[in-house]
């Protein structure tokens, strides 16, 4: 079926929570729209990671091509920075066909990148991050989480309070240059200035969005991810590994290691889940020009996106 407008240079968003039902969307809107969709969930990029990461079996796609899913080892970094270097690239490649790329995926951090653009400097500095490790493990990650509070408090609030990585980054970017990581987003240009972008953002009552959040998790511990860490452990993966971080994962190792009962781990992932969907919708309410929608409004969603567009192109 032939999309119902010129694709070229349209790009077109779904964000939202966890749980509130973009993978869904993005495939009706791929069937017909005739699009190709593109990963941007940080922890679906990794091999191996399937259950836990709620990642959608090549059966369920519904013969939609998918980007960025099951890309690199579990053992490597993914970035922002390569999330804007791959997503440009399968942009261009579904341009090519005459597709319309969708970038699906609840990493705020990842879609300011792209949208908003990248900071432009501040380099590594390994005698300030070597500090900054140290203190992680001296005394503790909330201690530089406080401290990272009282330095940029917008950019703390936009982060988990478990994200070593990011937190050292944004204390390590402070101490080199003396100016908060979110301020230098300000100075950034947009990767997609020059396309047409469409933001459409899913959000439900939060009665509903946690109901399904705990639905989730307990259909996901069902579904095996105790042996799914398993069998990664058995392939020598490491409990270091970045995707091991992951919701879900770490109470699952704790199973394993015998320090908490099953029942304990869904809960528990179920609470930070609740927490992580939180802080996503707090981080995507400061994004500008989303439209927002239930996923109930799957009718007006389409209509909204055809008559955005095709009034571009009168």
């Amino acid at each position: 079926m032939k999309a119902p407008f010129n694709p070229k240079k349209k790009l077109l968003v779904i964000l939202g929570p966890t749980a509130v039902g973009k993978s869904a969307l993005a495939i009706q809107l791929a069937q017909i729209f005739q699009g190709e969709i593109i990963n941007c969930d940080s922890m679906q990029v990794y091999q191996g990671f399937d259950i836990g990461t709620d990642k959608i079996p090549p059966a369920k796609r519904e013969g939609i091509p998918h980007h960025l899913l099951d890309i690199i080892p579990p053992t490597q970094q993914f970035t922002a920075a390569d999330f804007v270097r791959l997503s440009l690239k399968a942009m261009k490649e579904i341009w090519s066909r005459d597709h319309l790329p969708i970038i699906t995926g609840g990493t705020g951090l990842y879609l300011q990148a792209l949208l908003e653009g990248l900071f432009p400097g501040v380099g590594r500095h390994p005698q300030i991050r070597e500090k900054l490790e140290k203190e992680a493990q001296t005394q503790g990650l909330s201690y530089l989480w406080e401290r990272l509070k009282q330095i940029d408090p917008n950019y703390a609030q936009k982060i988990s309070p478990q994200d070593k990585i990011r937190i050292i980054r944004a204390l390590e970017v402070y101490e080199v240059s003396g100016v908060p990581l979110s301020h230098h987003f300000q100075k950034t240009k947009s990767f997609v200035q020059n396309f047409l972008t469409l933001k459409i953002g899913l959000k439900l009552k939060r009665k509903e969005l946690y109901e399904r959040i705990d639905k989730r998790v307990e259909k996901m511990f069902a579904a095996g991810l105790i042996d799914e860490v398993a069998q990664l452990l058995r392939r020598g993966i490491p409990e270091e590994a970045p995707p091991f971080k992951a919701l879900g994962y770490k109470y699952a190792l704790q199973v394993i290691r015998h320090q908490i009962p099953l029942e304990e781990a869904i809960r528990l992932t179920q609470r930070d889940t609740r927490h992580y969907a939180k802080r996503q919708l707090t981080w995507f309410r400061r994004m500008k020009g989303i439209h927002w929608f239930s996923p109930h409004q799957t009718a007006q969603i389409i209509e909204f996106i055809k008559n955005k567009w095709t009034s571009h192109e009168n």
